[in-house]
Order: structure tokens, then sequence, then C-alpha cells
């Protein structure tokens, strides 16, 4: 039969996941960094997901479509509630939307955009200072509003691994996106070109490893850079494998 259901543009979707918290009936999920319509029986057609939407990517369109199922919507909803929902899928991903997806902004102590106010170090415990989520590079919405005057770090994955103190030494006060040029399969100048391009970002420092493969990183910051226009403070740090700073 014909009734009303969402349409994803996903050239326009940025996978911000704000659309994911709005559904109550699991319909969306990321997938690839964009939103998809899990399934037409999910959707109920009312567009709770519109407005929540910063970049316009979902419409209302009338067409064939399974009918609503409302039962096998709470069938979901409870397997939503139990642990795990969101982390160890099986072979079909739930549709209740990982909370891990949603694009927010985490106050700290010091400001992004200024001087960095005096910090008590408990060195037995120490702090985080990641001040936005989400910081993988292929999941970050451009259009989020923390870039806007601030100080950019892109680092390889493996080097909150092996530098200790990263998050004093080089997260605190900036805005940290993770990558990494050798598994993520795709070239992410283009999505870092845009956020460039959009927001007035102060600097830009490239947190790598010695090993050859992270001169891709370097590679894909340095052309987002070129492509943007920009004329951007940045800088390369280079991290050992035993976690030590070999070049900056």
């Amino acid at each position: 039969m014909k009734r009303n259901i969402v349409k994803i543009d996903e050239e326009k979707c940025t996978g911000c996941g704000l659309c994911i918290d709005a559904c109550h009936e699991g319909a969306l999920e990321l997938v690839n960094g964009k939103a998809r319509l899990v399934s037409e029986s999910y959707c109920d057609g009312l567009g709770a997901c519109l407005p929540e939407c910063p970049a316009g990517a979902i419409t209302i369109e009338q067409r064939e479509a399974a009918l609503f199922d409302e039962e096998a919507v709470a069938s979901r909803a409870e397997q939503c509630a139990e642990p795990g929902c969101c982390g160890a899928m099986e072979s079909e991903p739930l549709a209740c939307g990982c909370a891990g997806s949603e694009a927010r902004a985490i106050s700290r102590n010091s400001d992004i955009s200024g001087c960095a106010a005096p910090a008590q170090v408990d060195r037995a415990r120490p702090k985080s200072q990641l001040r936005q989520w989400p910081v993988q590079i292929k999941l970050v919405p451009t259009s989020a509003p923390y870039f806007d005057n601030a100080n950019l770090l892109v680092a390889a994955d493996c080097t909150a691994y092996a530098y200790t103190t990263i998050h004093e030494d080089f997260i605190r006060n900036k805005v940290t996106l993770i990558g990494c040029p050798k598994l993520d399969d795709t070239d992410y100048s283009e999505k870092l070109a845009q956020i460039l391009a959009v927001h007035n970002v102060r600097s830009v420092t490239v947190l790598r490893m010695e090993v050859p493969c992270c001169g891709g990183l370097v590679a894909r910051v340095k052309k987002a850079l070129v492509s943007s226009g920009k004329m951007i403070p940045w800088r390369v740090v280079v991290i050992s494998a035993e976690g030590e700073i070999l070049d900056e």
C-alpha cells in the first residue's frame, strides 16, 4: 500500500545522529557514517526526525511501503534496553541507534577558544580533556558548532595508546579528531577541507606515529588545508612506538 515514509538524501547527510535520537520507533541508524532507514515497517511516517536534521537531508515521501508494525517496534525496543545493544552486535544490527554517534560538546574547566584555566592535575587519576563527541573523522558532522574558533587536533588513533599524557599535552583545549590512514577505507581529506572552509579554525596539530603509513594522515591534512584555501597555522608531531616525541 502507499503511505508516508521517510527519505534520506545521503549526499546531504552529515552523520550527526540527531535524527536517530528523535526517532522513538528505532527506524533509523548510522551505517558508514550516514543515516539509513532500517526497515519500512519501523517508520510511522509522522516525520519526528525531520526538524532535528540540521542538514535538511530528510523528507517525507508517499510511496509503496510495508505497513507500520507497532509490535515489531515494541520488540526492538525491548532488545535495545538489554546490555550490549550497540556494542556486540550479531548478524543484524539493532535499530535503536547507538548513543555513541550523537554529536555533542563536552564542558571542561578550561576554555577551548582561549587561554587554559589553571588546572590541578591529579596524577593518580588523570582527568579526560576530550571536548566533543564523536571523535572519529568518519563520524563527526562537518557542521558541528564546536569547530568555530577551535584549535584542531588530528591524531592517528594509535597515538593515544603510545603517548601516556596525550590528554594533558595534546587533547586539552582542542577539538580532537582521530583516524587511521591505513585502516580507514576512505580519503577524509575532503571532509577535513569542508570543516576548515566552513569554520574559523585557529590552528591544526597533526599527531602521528613514526611508522611510514602514518604519513598518509599528514598528506590528507595538507591536502585539506590547500583545498580549503585558508592560511592556517599547522604543525606535525611524531610519536615513537616507545611513546617518545621524536619530532615537532
